[in-house]
């Protein structure tokens, strides 16, 4: 059964484990503990700092520690190899852990993967390589999944259209999108701030880029960036990407065959009817949206949810669905949280219209009894993407020139551990899904 379809309603038939296949389970745990003592880092409403705890655990296998993610226990725990230098690494860090023995994490193990629970184990291989797309100048706060890398300790790269028109994406294991434009309309702010020092600031370093990589104009650098992380994507790259770089990235691949730029971003006007030239089978997540062509309204199409749309701010919260750990890993991890039921927080991008969404998305949040969706994911060629609604979780309007976020207030935020469920993810050694 399809978890998309029914994701609250699961019901898992499995075989009955006879008395052999039990006695083989136990020696398959027991071989697994290998007799050593594992720090349990719980991941349930009693940890300290649930931001710092996937540090942690990034950091064990940078030691070449094995370690394990058992999803739906409390609150989708890590299970790793006992060692001294990851036990400092979580008192430093003021992550709750225990260091129990092989016996009770066979016992663990057990629990875990008995046939009438839904929750799985998840072996973490290696970390991924992490790549932040973000352009020169670029502030750590600025960006919600930059400042949970900093926060938790999580080391990455900064890359930029060079890097990218170069070839050198497939350096990465995974890849974050933020608040870009990947139309070349510079966020449609002409209206508010084109006279604004940042902004034209902003235009003239994106036009030099252009120039310098050798293209024409802003717009078509920007699509040929949108073009090669698609490739990246296809050959096998985890993107994840929040506010407008989700739609905007979308737009782009699908605008590629017209120009919807007016001439106060690309210097030559738009095409008359670019909306009969969109491509949907281009794009990875959206398609029959309509472009929003007036360049003094805050806005690229109808996919995101306007704020008046949302009507009672004090109200604003989504839901996670449900996903059966056993039969869709992919979902049940990226949905692992101590909270279903999630504080929302606006963006450019707030969240996305389920009309737009093409059918072969997996819903994985919304905004119950709503059109209103916040969480997507989807696999394009090898790879995959996610998208999420919404510029910074703990941040509920973030606006120009607001101050940073000081995640030290929120180390318990369910809105960031979903983005450092992506970040894990790549992790997560490869499973053949079960029908």
């Amino acid at each position: 059964m399809s978890v998309k379809e029914n994701p609250r309603k699961i019901k898992i038939i499995r075989p009955l484990l006879t008395a052999a296949h039990l006695l083989l389970f136990f020696l398959f745990a027991a071989f697994q503990t290998s007799g050593q003592n594992k720090i349990l880092i719980i991941m349930d409403l009693k940890q300290s700092d649930h931001l710092k705890a996937y540090g942690v655990t990034y950091r064990a296998l940078e030691k070449n520690l094995t370690a394990d993610w058992l999803l739906n226990y409390r609150g989708g725990s890590f299970l790793i190899d006992y060692s001294d230098k990851v036990a400092a690494d979580c008192r430093i860090s003021g992550v709750t852990f225990a260091e129990i023995s092989a016996s009770q994490a066979a016992a663990i193990y057990s629990e875990v993967q008995s046939e009438d629970v839904n929750m799985e184990v998840i072996r973490l291989e290696k970390p991924p390589k992490i790549a932040v797309y973000v352009p020169p100048g670029f502030h750590p706060w600025d960006d919600a999944v930059t400042l949970a890398l900093e926060y938790s300790g999580i080391q990455y790269d900064k890359i930029w259209n060079e890097e990218i028109v170069k070839g050198d994406l497939e350096k990465y294991d995974w890849l974050h999108l933020h608040h870009e434009d990947f139309t070349g309309q510079y966020g449609k702010f002409y209206a508010s701030f084109s006279n604004a020092p940042w902004y034209i600031e902003q235009q003239l370093r994106y036009e030099a880029d252009a120039k310098r990589l050798g293209f024409r104009k802003v717009s078509e650098m920007m699509r040929d960036v949108a073009v090669k992380i698609k490739g990246y994507i296809g050959n096998g790259g985890f993107l994840f990407a929040m506010c407008s770089a989700t739609d905007s990235y979308d737009i782009s691949l699908s605008a590629v065959n017209t120009d919807i730029c007016d001439r106060m971003f690309d210097g030559d006007p738009p095409d008359p009817a670019p909306q009969s030239k969109l491509d949907f089978n281009n794009s990875l997540a959206f398609e029959n949206f309509k472009l929003e062509l007036n360049p003094y309204i805050y806005e690229y199409s109808d996919i995101d949810i306007q704020p008046m749309e949302i009507l009672d701010w004090q109200n604003d919260y989504f839901t996670l669905f449900d996903f059966s750990a056993k039969y869709d890993p992919v979902p049940a991890m990226l949905t692992q949280n101590h909270a279903n039921v999630i504080r929302g927080f606006m963006g450019q991008t707030t969240m996305f219209r389920k009309e737009t969404l093409k059918k072969s998305i997996v819903l994985m949040a919304e905004r119950k009894g709503t059109n209103q969706v916040k969480y997507i994911h989807g696999n394009s060629g090898r790879g995959t993407f996610t998208f999420y609604g919404g510029h910074d979780p703990e941040d509920y309007q973030h606006a120009v020139g607001d101050p940073p976020t000081d995640l030290t207030l929120y180390k318990n935020s369910p809105g960031y551990r979903l983005i450092l469920n992506n970040i894990l993810f790549p992790a997560a050694k490869k499973k053949k899904q079960k029908t």
